[in-house]
């Protein structure tokens, strides 16, 4: 069975919303919902991630989003720096995962861990 969708509470919404709309781009995850109090990030029509204010905030949680190219691990990286988020591991192989496990981390405006991976050896 696939993961189908991941939601959670955010401190401010339209903060959240700019982070993760420009962090996502270069994993192609787009904007596809939005409502008064969530946002929702999909691709294909279908959500993949949806964040609202519609509880407490959780306490720290780890997100990784699959990437098909190594570049697109940079993109991510070098967009979600740019929208305010916090390095948390620049991209790079991650021998202890894997030997093809390339990967980067950003802390979000919550304090989450948020990670894009690419697990082939194309380096494009």
């Amino acid at each position: 069975m696939d993961f189908a969708h991941v939601g959670f509470a955010v401190r401010d919404l339209q903060r959240s919303k700019e982070f993760y709309a420009k962090a996502l781009a270069p994993v192609g995850i787009v904007l596809t919902k939005e409502k008064e109090d969530s946002i929702h990030f999909g691709r294909d029509g279908r959500t993949i991630l949806w964040i609202h204010t519609r509880g407490p905030v959780p306490g720290p949680i780890h997100i990784a989003f699959e990437a098909d190219t190594r570049t697109q691990v940079q993109e991510f990286y070098n967009a979600a720096i740019a929208a305010g988020g916090k390095d948390n591991g620049t991209p790079s192989i991650r021998e202890n995962y894997s030997p093809n496990y390339y990967a980067a981390f950003v802390i979000d405006p919550d304090g989450h861990n948020i990670e894009a991976v690419c697990r082939t050896q194309t380096v494009l």
